[in-house]
């Protein structure tokens, strides 16, 4: 199995390269939080269209935090579960500025405690921001992983950690990128095209 894992690895450095590429677009580190949150059961395209505009209206953290709720809900319509993302969008901004004195937390610990950041979000801040060896489970990332038999799990926490045990530690944060750009092209949820794929002679094809 590690040999298997090395060359599906290198073949992943080949096709995609070796750097951890972010999908979401931000310039400052609280909004990497807010396109985070916008992103859960939404494409980071629609996430990045909606922020395109959102990041001028809030251009402060503050703006979040002391925004009217309502009118949040409807600058985040688009991204879907707008009324739960606006809450915890304007709440984990307060909390932001209330508690860690405009500083994003540097440890996943103290990163979930924010409102609306789960590991997921967590993990991402801690890759592009602080260049910390993190693995971020998304949908792209749980299906990809659970064919290549790399992880029998369902569930995404139970997945990160499967992962850290099997890939290494300088492989994690660029992983997610990879493997989101393989399932987005290849590793397709519906009708993957395992004929075209380089991975496929290592590849389990488990639930294929």
């Amino acid at each position: 199995m590690e040999e298997t894992i090395n060359q599906i690895l290198k073949l992943l450095d080949y096709k995609y390269g070796k750097e951890a590429i972010c999908y979401l677009n931000y310039t400052k580190d609280y909004e990497l939080m807010v396109a985070t949150i916008l992103a859960a059961q939404c494409t980071d395209e629609r996430v990045n269209k909606v922020t395109e505009k959102l990041f001028i209206k809030y251009n402060k953290i503050e703006d979040f935090a002391e925004c009217d709720i309502a009118e949040l809900e409807q600058d985040v319509f688009q991204t879907g579960f707008y009324r739960n993302k606006a809450q915890n969008i304007k709440r984990s901004c307060g909390q932001l500025i209330t508690d860690y004195s405009k500083n994003m937390p540097m440890d996943i610990e103290t990163l979930t405690k924010l409102a609306g950041v789960g590991r997921k979000t967590a993990n991402v801040i801690l890759t592009h921001i602080f260049k910390q060896p993190s693995i971020v489970v998304d949908t792209h990332v749980k299906r990809v992983s659970y064919r290549l038999g790399l992880t029998k799990e369902k569930d995404p926490t139970k997945i990160e950690f499967d992962l850290m045990k099997v890939l290494p530690k300088e492989n994690w944060a660029r992983y997610n990128s990879q493997i989101m750009a393989l399932g987005r092209t290849m590793c397709k949820g519906q009708k993957p095209k395992c004929g075209e794929c380089f991975l496929e002679e290592h590849c389990g094809k488990i639930l294929v």
